[in-house]
């Protein structure tokens, strides 16, 4: 497995995801429905455009496996049918032609917004905490509801023919430029309750992008779904003062409180995937 296409590649993990790919030896075929930036080292790059099935044979023929990071990021920049048939379609395009070339490794960009949190209309709480991957998928809008079809599609593939499709639920993705420059924008305590204080760094997450196509063959047919999240959360205030302030109905003992590193659990990646986030926003030397 060496020639990797790379979806979404001129985006913002998908910059990070190539140059980790480059740096381990792989192959890249980049596409993204720009034209290229040239920041990216590729193997060769193609403008395309995901809706287009013919288009998407063409783009995967030379690949050996498929990381998929090309979407509508949320849902707020177009209108809630055209997010959820872009983000639903592409993602079928691609493993439906996946499957019919014989290429068994698919790792996609999911999210943790298929939990219902962030984008609610009627806000709610967690079940439980922490919230793993287990954790009920309960959107209101279409950005969450098209990650959360996107799995259901991944599964219905792994159980057709074997593919291994990992569902990475990325949290916010922050790169290390913006720690310094946007950091001050994310201070207020009472903003994050609605993401769970929850993000990754995109250098962790090229890293589990990567770790994924290496993994040996998950045990069940299902896709794997896979929080990729830090250990640690967006914030100062301690997790028992964040959960008394904002979460005090969920069911949470003072032991499992002290217990906790961050709301959303990444002990399934970690263990999945022999990964460890290693990247903080605390290495900015910045306080929220």
């Amino acid at each position: 497995m060496n020639k990797i296409i790379v979806t979404g590649s001129e985006g913002k993990l998908g910059h990070y995801v190539v140059e980790e790919l480059n740096r381990t030896g792989y192959t890249v075929i980049g596409t993204d429905t720009r034209p290229s930036s040239g920041r990216n080292r590729y193997a060769r790059y193609v403008q395309g455009d995901l809706n287009q099935l013919g288009e998407v044979y063409g783009l995967l023929a030379e690949a050996d496996a498929v990381i998929h990071l090309a979407a509508i990021p949320n849902p707020v920049s177009y209108s809630p049918e055209r997010i959820f048939a872009n983000n639903v379609m592409s993602s079928y395009n691609l493993m439906e032609a996946a499957s019919k070339l014989g290429i068994q490794r698919v790792v996609f960009g999911s999210s943790e917004s298929a939990y219902g949190f962030c984008w609610a209309k009627h806000p709610f709480a967690p079940h439980y905490l922490p919230v793993d991957e287990d954790h009920p998928l309960l959107p209101q809008e279409s950005y969450g509801l098209s990650k959360q079809t996107s799995e259901l599609v991944g599964d219905m593939f792994a159980r057709r023919v074997n593919m291994q499709v990992f569902a990475m639920r990325f949290s916010l993705i922050l790169t290390p430029e913006e720690y310094g420059r946007e950091i001050a924008a994310f201070s207020n305590t009472a903003r994050h309750h609605r993401i769970l204080w929850s993000y990754i760094d995109a250098r962790d997450a090229a890293t589990a992008c990567r770790l994924a196509l290496e993994t040996g063959q998950n045990e069940t047919l299902e896709s794997c779904r896979l929080n990729v999240t830090a250990t640690d959360i967006l914030s100062d205030a301690s997790l028992e003062e964040l959960v008394k302030q904002y979460y005090p109905q969920v069911p949470l003992s003072v032991e499992s409180v002290g217990e906790l590193h961050a709301f959303v659990s990444n002990q399934r990646a970690r263990e999945r995937l022999n990964w460890n986030p290693v990247h903080s926003w605390r290495e900015a030397g910045l306080q929220l």
